[in-house]
């Protein structure tokens, strides 16, 4: 029998979008209000502290290459010559050059910037230094 009565079209639910705007700006406020916005490091480093160099030289007992970064400018020091950063690169270059086995020792002060360790080291790679040493040395010790 009910297929004899005509049926009643629904109308669509009438949606308002502006009061859901309105509430999505409310949140994304309280979001922005709510959340703390401090750098924290992701990983922390203690680095540790040697205070002796070695005493292994390169091929024939040379002693090694030393470079020292400082936590102030000039950065790079070459045993006890300050020099730039490209600078440092020749001089790694020709050490390899005339010394093929050279041993590099990587002497970093514990406030020196992490990228001025990492630059050395690339320029170490660069010059195609096969051992290489890092240590740190503490600050006013």
């Amino acid at each position: 029998m009910s297929s004899f009565y005509p049926r009643r079209r629904r109308a669509a639910p009438g949606i308002i979008i502006i009061a859901l705007i309105d509430v999505l700006i409310v949140m994304l406020t309280f979001l922005l209000v709510s959340t703390t916005y401090r750098n924290q490091p992701a990983v922390k480093l203690a680095l540790p502290e040697v205070t002796d160099a070695p005493k292994e030289g390169g091929t024939a007992g040379k002693p090694p290459l030393v470079v020292t970064i400082a936590a102030t400018e000039p950065a790079y020091y070459v045993g006890s010559r300050a020099v730039t950063e490209d600078k440092l690169g020749q001089e790694l270059r020709s050490a390899v050059a005339a010394d093929a086995g050279l041993n590099l020792v990587l002497s970093a002060d514990r406030n020196a910037p992490w990228e001025k360790v990492a630059k050395a080291l690339q320029m170490a790679r660069n010059a195609q230094v096969k051992h290489v040493r890092a240590y740190t040395k503490g600050g006013g010790k």
